[in-house]
């Protein structure tokens, strides 16, 4: 597996990223296919899309706010 993906996972997990967020950026960076359409959140596809493109620049958005 590529450094680049633990470092993002390890980065989102320490800033409080939305877990959907992460899993869906993990399902983008991997290329895997997305979820079944009743299960994707908007959190989910904002991951998902960051993930392809393999960028981390969007984390900070979806840092859950408590």
């Amino acid at each position: 597996m590529d450094q680049t993906y633990y470092d993002a996972v390890t980065k989102m997990e320490q800033m409080g990223v939305d877990e959907e967020y992460i899993q869906g950026w993990q399902a983008g960076f991997l290329m895997n296919p997305k979820r079944e359409e009743q299960r994707v959140t908007d959190p989910y596809e904002a991951g998902y899309s960051d993930g392809e493109e393999k960028t981390a620049e969007n984390f900070g958005n979806w840092v859950k706010k408590d």
